[in-house]
Parts: structure tokens; C-alpha cells; sequence
């Protein structure tokens, strides 16, 4: 049973990775956290469901069931999400861009239309967007698009839920097993953003998830300073410089 005296969380994509990382700190903290993943979460203090998000008819069961007893969310995060193949957009089927789309984008809006048909308080939400959704680097078709359209989403929904603070937030790069493909397998001679990535992989600028979502739930009230629907990089609140590096205009030849 939920204490109506915690705060609680539902977060998206718990199984592993930042998903699972939030879940734990925020559960340490004294939340409430309910989740809910294709694989399942085994942390003992979350409350969880295993469910395919992109399977919009079983979505609203399981989150009914998830949330019973639940009068009021503080946090929605959802961070569940697929990077796709890196490659040629001309080369990409179209079968392909549309799996991601359907777990990066309408899986999100399935999960934001129960909230709305639920009619109880959400403080805010936090969708799990990227630098890719509008840096445009070559290669990062299906993933680029699918967050560019995720950061729309969230703008459109804020006229929606008036009372929601909602963000498409770019966490940074995380060192999760993506990265074990991005920088390992993927070709970065053909594709030069990934030579950043493998750069970064071992600093500071890569962190694992746990200090990842530290981060993420550090500056949970900074991002009530932007307008509900905004997109919004950690980097600008954390490390402007590096924001301002990462943003500025470069050739198109060298994307």
C-alpha cells in the first residue's frame, strides 16, 4: 500500500539503465515509485509492472493497476525509449523508423492520455528527449526524428494539462549499454558525432546512470524556470559551456 504522506513517482523503462537508476535513488529518498518496463524491475522498493508500451491497448489496465490507491502524482518520467540503427536515412527502411517512433513517441502519448483521462494531480513531467532531436548529426535518423517529434509532443500536451509542469529534457550522454554499440560497433568514420561519444566514455562528461539521475532529480524545481512544454538540456543548467560548444553551428559537411 502507498502512504498518501510520499510523494510518488511513475517512471517509464525501469528494467535497466537511467529508467532503473531513478527509480532506485528516488525509492533511497523516500518516494513512492511505480514502474513499469518490458523486462521488469527487481529493485525490492519500486512497485512494478511489466508491460510492451507500444501495445496502447493494454496500457491503460496496466496503469489502473499500477496506480491503485494512488490520489496524486509528483513525477511522471518517461524515459523509456529505443536508439534504433545508426545509418544513412536514405538507407533506413521505413518499418524500421516506424518501431522507433512507436516506443519513442506514441508510446508516450498513450501513457499522457490515461494521465489525462485519470483526472488526478500530476506536478510534472519529464520526458527523456535528447541532444539528437535537434543537433541533426548524420546517422541518428530514426532516433533524431523520433525525439524531435517527442519535443513537440511535450509542448502540444502542455496546453493540455494546465497544471502539469511538463519538459522534454536531454539528460546528456549516459554510459548505459547503448553506448556498448555506439562506441564499440558503430562506424564512426562514417558517422563523425560518434567519435564524441567515444571521447567522452570514461569522464566526467559520460556519467553511469546512478550519478546520471542524481543529476536529473537535482534539477527537478530549476526546470519550473523554462515554460511548461519547453526542451531543455541539463547542460545549460549544469555546465553552460558545454552547452554552448555542443549547440554552436558547425559545417554540415562535418554531421
Amino acid at each position: 500500500m502507498i502512504s498518501p504522506d510520499m510523494p510518488t513517482a511513475l517512471i517509464t523503462g525501469t528494467s535497466s539503465g537511467l529508467g532503473r537508476a531513478l527509480a532506485e535513488l528516488l525509492g533511497n529518498r523516500g518516494w513512492a515509485v511505480c514502474g513499469c518496463s518490458r523486462r521488469g524491475c527487481d529493485l525490492p522498493n519500486v512497485k512494478d509492472r511489466i508491460c510492451d508500451l507500444t501495445d496502447a491497448a493494454a496500457v491503460p489496465a496496466t496503469l489502473t493497476g499500477l496506480l491503485t490507491g494512488v490520489d496524486r502524482l509528483e513525477l511522471v518520467v518517461l524515459n523509456a525509449g529505443v536508439l534504433g540503427e545508426i545509418g544513412l536515412l536514405t538507407e533506413t527502411p521505413l518499418a524500421e523508423l516506424k518501431a522507433v517512433m512507436d516506443i519513442n513517441l506514441w508510446a508516450n502519448k498513450t501513457v499522457m492520455d490515461w494521465l489525462h483521462a485519470w483526472g488526478r494531480p500530476v506536478d510534472q513531467v519529464i520526458m527523456m528527449s535528447s541532444g539528437a532531436a535537434v543537433l541533426g548529426n548524420k546517422g541518428w535518423g530514426g532516433y533524431g526524428l523520433s525525439k524531435a517529434a517527442l519535443n513537440m509532443l511535450a509542448k502540444l500536451y502542455a496546453h493540455e494539462f494546465p497544471g502539469t509542469h511538463i519538459a522534454a529534457l536531454a539528460p546528456g550522454i549516459i554510459d548505459t549499454a547503448m553506448m556498448d554499440h555506439l562506441c564499440d560497433e558503430a562506424d564512426a568514420a562514417a558517422f563523425p558525432a560518434l567519435q564524441r561519444l567515444r571521447d567522452a566514455r570514461g569522464t566526467d562528461a559520460m556519467p553511469d546512470p546512478k550519478t546520471a539521475a542524481a543529476r536529473i532529480l537535482s534539477v527537478l524545481e530549476r526546470l519550473r524556470d523554462w515554460p511548461s512544454g519547453a526542451f531543455v538540456d541539463i547542460r545549460e543548467i549544469l555546465d553552460p559551456d558545454a552547452h554552448a560548444r555542443l549547440y554552436r553551428p558547425v559545417d554540415a559537411r562535418t554531421r
